[in-house]
Formats: structure tokens, C-alpha cells, sequence
């Protein structure tokens, strides 16, 4: 369990399983705004899992900070968005380096 600053706001981050939080038989994380919560799937891997869960499940995270973030600044409704949410966790490493060598930070 970790906790994050989500603008002025602490997050707890949590990592579970289907069994013990039965949201997660529905997806592989969610974030919970009511209880400043972001709970990811602890994944196990089997012949069907992708070839590098650590890499999987960072992005997992980092969708659900997005959603953090997108509540607490106000804009729930774009925090529905899947699409826009995984793109912004999918794209962020490479938006944190091309920053970084702009020296933009």
C-alpha cells in the first residue's frame, strides 16, 4: 500500500485481489474518489497473462492516478472517458522523457 498527493488530496494506492475486492472481476483496477482510493489487480501470472505484468500493471496504476487527478481537478465527467484516460497512462513515460529533454520540467 502506498499513499500519493493527488493535488493537495491523499491517495491510497492498493494492490488486490479479485477474491478480497469483487470489483475486480469486472477490471484489472479502479479508483475511487469517494475513498480517495486506487486499488490494482494483483496479477498472476498464467499462460494467458501478458508477457511483463510489472509493465502492465504500472500502466494500470497510472490510469487510475489519472482518474484521481481528472476528480479532483473538477472534471469527472473526462474521468469517464477510457479512452482519453488510458491514452494519457499509455503515453506518459514517453511525454515525461520528450519533457525532459526539452528540459521542460
Amino acid at each position: 500500500m502506498k499513499q500519493v498527493n493527488i493535488l493537495g488530496t491523499e491517495y491510497i494506492i492498493k494492490t488486490d485481489t479479485e477474491t478480497n475486492d469483487p470489483k475486480l472481476k469486472e477490471c484489472d483496477g479502479y479508483c475511487d474518489d469517494t475513498l480517495k482510493l486506487c486499488v490494482v489487480a494483483d496479477f498472476v501470472p498464467d499462460t494467458m497473462s501478458k508477457g511483463n505484468l510489472e509493465d502492465y500493471k504500472n500502466k494500470v496504476i497510472r490510469h487510475e492516478i489519472i482518474h484521481a487527478f481528472l476528480f479532483e481537478s473538477g472534471l469527472s465527467e473526462m474521468s469517464a472517458d477510457e479512452t482519453f484516460v488510458d491514452w494519457i497512462a499509455a503515453q506518459f513515460p514517453k511525454l515525461h522523457q520528450a519533457f525532459q529533454e526539452a528540459n521542460a520540467l
